[in-house]
C-alpha cells in the first residue's frame, strides 16, 4: 500500500466516553474500540494518520481522586496529570487500533509520544483562567470550589467547572520526533489533551506550568508543523451549522476560509463548543503550505462518509 495523504485527526471525549453515565473503564474500553475502527477504515484507504484526543473527563476521574485521597496520600500536580492521560488514552489507542490492523492483516502499528507543548510565560491567560477542567457540576457545588480557590465557570449550558490558564501553544516539543515517526510509517498518537504546558527559563531549559492548552489549538499547531494535508476534527456532531437549534437552522457541507470567518464573526459558533473547533480550522488552513489542504468536522459514526464527501463540514482555502 501507498500511503499519498497525511491526515491529523483531534478526537474529542465522544470518541472516548459514549455514554456520560457510563464512565467507566469498560465502556472507555468500549469507545475506544470503535474509534479504532474508525481509524482503522482511515489507514485501509491510504492514509496515514496522526491522533490526537482531549483528556477532560480523565482529568476530572483524577482531580476527584486527589480530593478523595486527601491527606493521606500526595496530589497529583496538573502537568503529571496530563502526562498520565496521554499514556492511559494513548495506550488504549494503541492496543485498539493494534488489534484493529491485525485483524485487518494491514502491516502499520501504533505508538504514542508523550508530547509537551511550549508557551509563553507572559501569556496573558495566565492572568484570565478560561479553561474547562474536570467534570461537570451543579452551582451549588461549583461554589464550593470557589471557595478553596478555583475559578469557576459555567459551561455553554452544560454545567459548571473548573477553570485554568489556557495559554496559546507556540511549539510542538517534540514535533521532529514526531513527523519522523510519521515518515517512517508509524501510526502516532500525541498531544494527549492539548500536550503537557511548558515555558523555557533564562537557560533555556524546559519547566512545566499550570496551565491546559486547548487540544484543537494545539492539533492545530502540529497539522501546521509537520505540513498534513486534512486537519480532521471529530467531534459531537455531524456537521457545522448556523443558527444552531433554531428553525432557520442551516447544515453546513462545505464552506470557505472566508465564509468560515464571516460566520464566525456573525457570532454563530458558542465560545466553550464549536467556536475553538472553527478557529483551529481557520489557524491551520491559514498557515498550510498545500493549496488543496482541507479541514473536515463531523462525528466518529460519519467519520468515513464524510472523507467520502458525503456528510460532515468541509473548510477549504477558497
Amino acid at each position: 500500500m501507498t500511503v499519498t495523504k497525511t491526515a491529523v485527526v483531534a478526537i474529542g471525549g465522544n470518541s472516548l466516553i459514549l455514554d456520560n453515565s457510563k464512565p467507566d473503564v469498560p465502556h472507555q474500553w468500549d469507545a475506544v474500540r470503535e474509534t479504532a475502527r474508525n481509524i482503522a477504515d482511515m489507514v485501509a484507504d491510504g492514509w496515514n494518520v496522526v491522533l490526537t484526543h482531549g483528556n477532560g473527563p480523565q482529568v476530572g476521574f483524577i482531580l476527584r481522586r486527589n480530593e478523595l485521597a486527601s491527606p493521606q496520600v500526595h496530589a497529583t500536580p496538573l502537568d503529571l496529570i496530563v502526562a498520565d492521560t496521554q499514556g492511559s488514552i494513548g495506550f488504549m489507542l494503541q492496543q485498539a487500533l493494534d488489534n484493529e490492523f491485525l485483524v485487518r492483516g494491514i502491516a502499520r502499528q501504533c505508538v504514542t509520544l508523550v508530547t509537551q507543548v511550549r508557551v509563553e510565560s507572559d501569556d496573558p491567560a495566565f492572568h484570565n483562567p478560561t479553561k474547562p477542567i474536570g467534570g461537570f457540576m451543579d452551582e451549588a457545588s461549583a461554589r464550593k470550589f470557589e471557595v478553596e480557590g478555583w475559578q469557576v465557570v459555567e459551561d455553554a449550558g452544560r454545567g459548571w467547572r473548573r477553570v485554568v490558564a489556557s495559554p496559546e501553544p507556540v511549539e510542538i516539543v517534540e514535533e521532529r520526533a514526531i513527523a519522523q515517526a510519521v515518515e517512517l510509517g508509524w501510526i502516532v498518537v500525541a498531544v494527549g489533551g492539548g500536550g503537557i504546558p511548558v515555558v523555557r527559563n533564562r537557560k533555556g531549559e524546559l519547566r512545566s506550568v499550570y496551565a491546559v492548552i486547548d487540544k484543537d489549538r494545539a492539533s492545530s499547531l502540529l497539522a501546521s508543523a509537520i505540513d498534513v494535508d486534512l486537519f480532521l476534527i471529530s467531534t459531537g456532531v455531524e456537521q457545522v451549522a448556523i443558527h444552531f437549534g433554531k428553525p432557520n437552522q442551516v447544515n453546513l457541507s462545505q464552506i470557505t476560509l472566508a465564509e468560515a470567518k464571516q460566520y464566525m464573526a456573525e457570532g454563530h459558533f458558542a465560545p466553550g463548543s464549536m467556536k475553538p473547533k472553527i478557529e483551529a480550522c481557520i489557524r491551520f488552513l491559514e498557515q498550510s503550505s498545500k493549496p488543496d489542504a482541507a479541514a473536515l468536522i463531523t462525528d466518529p459514526p460519519n467519520l468515513g462518509r464524510a472523507l467520502r464527501g458525503e456528510t460532515g463540514t468541509r473548510i477549504v482555502s477558497g
